[in-house]
């Protein structure tokens, strides 16, 4: 519920705060504590009340953190922001810390995609498995000789069927009767 001060203007307490950003209490209190964030006003109780602006930079700190900058790195970034004596430099530091996130972003999305192809590529695989001719043992598996239309067994679904050095395994050997013979 948002509080008003004498002049009318409606400032945030810190749970209201929490909710419409989704972040927690202690969330808020540690952006503070950073000096991320800073309450508007105090209540006449001593709680901290914040101007509804802080929605937008609680938002910008979450943002700042998807994108793989910590809340330390953030601090560092706005004081070298604040303290710099000239905007074209700021400016300079900005874009050398964005373009990094981008390329970084951009390799990260690409491994995704990597990851999403070789999980497709295993459940066509293993779809295929639904219908096999040879119902047994994962050993079965293992030594599969189906056609899953396929050129390659997909990585996911090739390391089940390796050793922990990595080998394949080696099929495991049949039961034999043994029969002793004693020379007569």
């Amino acid at each position: 519920m948002a509080t008003s001060n004498s002049a009318g203007s409606q400032y945030l307490r810190v749970g209201d705060l929490a909710r419409q950003t989704g972040k927690t209490v202690r969330a808020i209190h540690l952006y503070e504590e950073l000096g991320l964030l800073e309450p508007a006003t105090r209540s006449s109780g001593g709680f901290r009340l914040y101007h509804p602006a802080a929605v937008d930079r609680v938002r910008w700190i979450d943002l700042l953190s998807g994108l793989g900058i910590s809340l330390h790195e953030t601090r560092e970034v706005l004081d070298r922001w604040w303290k710099s004596d000239r905007g074209p430099e700021a400016m300079d530091e900005l874009r050398t810390l964005f373009t990094a996130k981008l390329d970084e972003t951009r390799e990260n999305i690409r491994r995704q995609q990597d990851l999403e192809r070789e999980l497709a590529e295993g459940l066509a695989y293993l779809e295929t498995c639904r219908v096999c001719g040879e119902p047994g043992n994962v050993e079965c598996c293992v030594n599969c000789t189906q056609d899953h239309g396929l050129e390659r067994e997909p990585a996911l679904v090739a390391g089940f069927k390796g050793t922990r050095d990595g080998a394949r395994r080696p099929p495991r050997p049949s039961l034999v009767n043994v029969e002793e013979h004693h020379p007569s």
